[in-house]
């Protein structure tokens, strides 16, 4: 695709915000963050509700994010697209590919509902952090979206077989869904070849207490090569 069909392209991406610099969002860079506007799932503990709105119009044009990105050159090594979810939007692929084109590293933040267009944007990313939002049989039922189950496995099969840096990760406590099924979730996640996987506590949410989640703690860090667990 020639430069002036992305830069047309990039320009219809639909910006709700950009943050101009993390550390941890993009593991090992200094990064900006551009979130996408706009998602279909309705995750009851949705941490950028303002974004859910895929009609809302851009907060900041894309020429816009492009300036900033211009002038932090030699100073960040990436940007991230976040959201919302960034998939759900046709000009992402055009936007990663005029960041790149800057010199910049790519890291995405996606839930994997778009596995379509996930394999449109594989080849353009250095890094993802895919959401894994529940076990298959519950996943409907915290996205509040039919067919969600289905959707994210075919995204992280894609992921894995792509060999693309990554991590796994799934916010949890008890009032989502058991612990029992937790850990069932972690057994299959590490048999399908997932090794590195982030546990992050629901904000609000309660945790179990003492020695025995001590234990759940070590059980989860024995399946995965690399774990995290992050409280809230």
């Amino acid at each position: 695709m020639s430069n002036a069909a992305d830069a047309a392209g990039a320009s219809r991406l639909r910006v709700g915000g950009l943050q101009r610099w993390t550390s941890i969002d993009f593991p090992g860079r200094l990064a900006a963050v551009v979130f996408c506007q706009g998602c279909p799932w309705r995750c009851s503990y949705c941490q950028n509700p303002e974004l859910l709105d895929a009609s809302a119009g851009p907060q900041l044009a894309w020429d816009e994010v492009l300036r900033f990105l211009d002038g932090r050159r030699g100073l960040l090594d990436g940007v991230v697209f976040s959201g919302g979810e960034p998939t759900l939007q046709p000009a992402l692929a055009a936007a990663m590919r005029e960041v790149r084109a800057l010199g910049f590293e790519v890291g995405l933040h996606t839930s994997g509902m778009y596995p379509d267009r996930l394999a449109e944007v594989l080849p353009l990313v250095d890094w993802i952090g895919l959401d894994i939002k529940a076990p298959w049989h519950r996943m409907d039922a915290v996205t509040a979206s039919r067919g969600s189950a289905s959707r994210v496995l075919d995204s992280l099969l894609q992921v894995l077989l792509a060999n693309v840096p990554h991590e796994c990760r799934t916010t949890w406590s008890p009032e989502l869904f058991p612990l029992h099924e937790l850990h069932s979730l972690t057994e299959e996640l590490a048999a399908l070849g997932v090794r590195r996987w982030r546990l992050q506590q629901l904000r609000g949410g309660s945790l179990p207490q003492g020695a025995p989640w001590r234990g759940d703690l070590a059980l989860f860090g024995a399946r995965f090569e690399d774990f995290e667990f992050r409280a809230a």
